[in-house]
């Protein structure tokens, strides 16, 4: 029983929530204690928040999973391993959780929270149907993160980071869609009739080019200490691609991070340098 319930919350998926870090980090703000448990409650919010999505999701879409070859075995409820009562139950639980911790520690983050919970029920019921809307809507969710994350320590949020997060959400999503057209059949996903290897490949490469430019233009208007960090995100999208292109994976963004060692490397350089670039001389 404990386990189906700990895969329904898909705990491996947490790690989209990292970019609530993202203004913690760039802000500075890591070595202040406040601020880095206000950033701690937000990332438990999210995290609430998004199982909570993925329960409502498998709710909707039990149906579908039980013809689906894969989802009908991995997914908890379509193989059974529990009913929906229970998830309900959990679902609840989950919601109750979050505004209960919301409102104790985090007030100022549940209106953000609230949005990312309408977007991704829209996104469930409709818009993950919709060609664009679904890429885009998946995209905005890890903007509402980095706002939640900002908004957490009461610091602003530059434009810049605002607009790379939106690209490379963008670039993730259109990869992600790219090989489900490629491996799986149009059934497993009534939005991939709308689309093309050729056009997700064209929206990949935009979003792409605008992450790494846009993320350039971050660095060098306004943290120019940190433009040490740009050949290391350049060398992380060259090593995503190769992992799409020569290796078919990408589907999963999560299993490709948690699975390629120089990926992980990259990300935990990444991550070094940035602290190294920004912390404080005095």
């Amino acid at each position: 029983m404990l386990l189906p319930m700990i895969q329904l919350m898909r705990p491996y998926q947490w790690i989209k929530n990292a970019f609530v870090l993202a203004p913690l980090l760039f802000s500075g703000a890591f070595l202040d204690e406040s601020s880095v448990w206000a950033t701690c409650i937000a990332f438990i919010l999210f995290c609430l928040a998004s199982s909570a999505t993925y329960i409502f999701n498998d709710l909707h879409d039990i149906e579908e999973d039980k013809q689906h070859p894969v989802k009908s075995i991995t997914r908890p409820l379509a193989s059974g391993s529990i009913n929906k009562n229970q998830a309900y139950l959990l679902l609840a639980f989950l919601i109750f959780l979050l505004i209960s911790i919301g409102l104790i520690y985090l007030p100022k983050v549940l209106t953000i929270i609230a949005a990312y919970l309408v977007l991704m029920v829209l996104y469930t019921i409709t818009l993950k149907h919709q060609p664009i809307f679904d890429i885009f809507s998946i995209s905005i969710g890890f903007v509402l993160r980095v706002y939640a994350g900002a908004i957490a320590i009461s610091v602003p949020v530059s434009g810049w980071m605002f607009i790379t997060t939106l690209s490379l959400a963008l670039y993730l999503a259109s990869i992600k869609r790219r090989q489900e057209l490629k491996f799986s059949s149009a059934d497993s996903r009534k939005v991939l009739k709308y689309y093309t290897e050729s056009l997700v490949q064209r929206y990949a490469e935009m979003s792409a080019t605008g992450a790494l430019v846009f993320y350039s233009l971050f660095v060098v208007s306004e943290r120019s200490e940190m433009i040490i960090t740009i050949p290391v995100v350049l060398f992380g999208l060259f090593r995503y691609w190769y992992l799409v292109e020569a290796e078919d994976k990408g589907e999963s963004t999560t299993d490709v991070l948690f699975t390629d060692w120089q990926l992980i490397a990259t990300l935990l350089i990444w991550v070094g340098l940035v602290l190294f670039s920004l912390w404080p001389t005095t």
